[in-house]
């Protein structure tokens, strides 16, 4: 394993010039201890498990939900060719009501999408924060196809590939303070366990990043607490403060490959933030109250270096990945970097290699009171000559998250970018172009990504029933997960025994239903394009 700690060869920069001008403090909707836990991270796991409870154990056995009105399930989506809309949030302060379900007790954010061209392929997976499930995939139309079922929090979901198969991965925990304590998660394309993903040396894995490696490791992040002398930043001399760490671990064993310390290597005179800046539970007076000088929020792999972004610091910094020593800063205080003014970035997230001369960054551009808006970035690192350019940005309708964001090179050339506490996801064609995008994503998605994903379910379709007419009931069906089914076969008869079909009707949205003449059993059958069974639910007495 390697322990990276200061070394006499690698001392942390001095304070150099005098500190650039602070940019000035407003109000903001968001604060970054605040963020989470209003989003609904915190203590999210105790509400939801009321909610989904014995989801599994109980599948198909709703048969009446009183007061619901009846019907097809309606659509969220408002997916067009028309032009793109001059102003992408949604319409008041609050976001639409979540949508809900017959057949089954899950809820999701209410997506809404529009389109002016052909976008890349694959479906949109989000973790809205506040509204529903916190783990989300929809198609482009904002159509719900997977909301996680046990309710547990979730940041980072999206289609990985492990031991060469596509997975689902994502973080799950607790939020806490800006940051997190929980795991990283993989799932089958059945949503079977592969593995869980703890970091080691006694820490707890952060929300910030859970990226998988081709050699089966993790690259992971965590927030230990620890004693620091804060005087140098106007901190207490007994202060504490959060010694971000980023760690390999290896996915089936468990072991710790790599442990760097951001303490060991950056001064924390190069933090832009300072001990309880308009904010007294961050001022580092106690563990309680940890300062938070670095706040690392991703790291890539970069051949045999890491890149590793800290969103105090307004800086990238590539890591040496046996050494642990700091081969260059891109940004901040002590930029190795003479970076042109519109590739400058502030508070910014999700840095990511695309090439050897190039690589994204989310630039959020503001915290809480300055000025700007926010952009996804694809620069040009001229690491000869220490310059950086800026070859591309993605900005759409005034898009501001000042927490939070990602941006992802899509297999067509496109860029998607998320916007992090601004609540939705853009698709963008290679020169800058607007041609997509979800809005709704809750009170905000921590990361958004479009990938490619099959997923056949081991649970079996749900089922539900609700009276007709008298002569005839309404029958729902749904199936969490399941994407390749176009559409839904209905079975009644007198006992599970003697069932026969009822009719077939397309699939519409997550939830499917149809009026069909009154019996006393009723199932579904799921089924592909080509009408063969994917799976058949279990049959519900009326």
């Amino acid at each position: 394993m390697n322990t990276f700690q200061q070394s006499a060869e690698e001392q942390p920069h001095g304070d150099g010039d005098a500190e650039p001008q602070r940019r000035p403090r407003e109000r903001s909707i968001f604060s970054r201890r605040g963020f989470l836990a209003g989003a609904g991270l915190v203590g999210v796991t105790a509400v939801a498990t009321a909610s989904y409870a014995g989801h599994d154990a109980i599948s198909g056995a709703l048969t009446r939900v009183a007061g619901h009105p009846g019907g097809a399930s309606s659509s969220g989506s408002t997916l067009s060719g028309a032009a793109a809309p001059a102003s992408s949030k949604p319409p008041g302060p609050a976001a639409p009501p979540d949508r809900t379900f017959v057949s089954t007790q899950l809820t999701a954010a209410h997506v809404s999408s529009w389109a002016t061209a052909a976008t890349a392929a694959g479906l949109i997976f989000a973790g809205p924060q506040g509204h529903g499930s916190s783990g989300l995939i929809v198609d482009n139309h904002g159509e719900p196809l997977w909301m996680e079922p046990t309710g547990v929090g979730v940041t980072d979901l999206r289609v990985q590939t492990f031991e060469g198969k596509p997975v689902l991965t994502f973080w799950t925990g607790t939020g806490t303070g800006g940051h997190g304590l929980g795991s990283g998660r993989i799932l089958d394309t059945s949503y079977q366990s592969v593995a869980e993903v703890n970091a080691g040396n006694g820490l707890k894995a952060d929300l910030h990043e859970f990226t998988l490696t081709e050699a089966g490791t993790a690259l992971m992040i965590a927030y230990p607490t620890v004693p620091y002398d804060l005087r140098p930043v106007g901190g207490p001399a007994n202060g504490f403060i959060y010694d971000c760490h980023v760690q390999e671990i290896d996915v089936r064993s468990g072991a710790v490959l790599l442990d760097w310390s951001a303490v060991a290597h950056i001064d924390i005179t190069e933090t832009y933030v300072h001990p309880g800046d308009n904010n007294a539970s961050a001022d580092g007076t106690t563990q309680a109250k940890a300062f938070d000088p670095f706040h690392l929020n991703s790291v890539d792999e970069s051949g045999d270096a890491l890149l590793i972004s800290s969103r105090h610091t307004h800086a990238l910094y590539l890591v040496d990945r046996t050494a642990g020593t700091i081969r260059w800063r891109l940004g901040g205080k002590q930029s190795d970097f003479n970076v042109a003014d519109n590739a400058a970035f502030a508070w910014q997230h999700d840095a990511r290699r695309r090439s050897a001369t190039s690589l994204t960054v989310f630039d959020n551009h503001y915290s809480e009171g300055s000025t700007g808006i926010s952009r996804g970035l694809l620069l040009n690192v001229d690491e000869s000559a220490r310059t950086v350019t800026l070859q591309q940005e993605f900005s759409h309708a005034g898009h501001r998250g000042n927490a939070e964001g990602n941006v992802q090179l899509l297999d067509n050339g496109h860029y998607l970018v998320g916007w992090g506490a601004d609540p939705a996801v853009t698709e963008f064609t290679p020169d800058g172009t607007a041609l997509y995008e979800s809005i709704g994503l809750g009170n905000a998605s921590y990361r958004t990504y479009r990938c490619a994903w099959t997923g056949r379910p081991a649970s079996l379709p749900d089922v539900a029933v609700l009276p007709g007419n008298g002569s005839s009931m309404q029958v729902y069906a749904s199936w969490n997960g399941a994407t390749e089914v176009a559409s839904w076969r209905f079975l009644t008869g007198a006992t599970p025994e003697s069932l026969t079909p009822a009719g077939t009707v397309p699939r519409r949205g997550f939830e499917t239903s149809t009026a069909v003449a009154v019996a006393a059993k009723v199932a579904v059958q799921a089924l592909r394009s080509d009408g063969s069974v994917l799976a058949t639910s279990t049959a519900v007495s009326t």
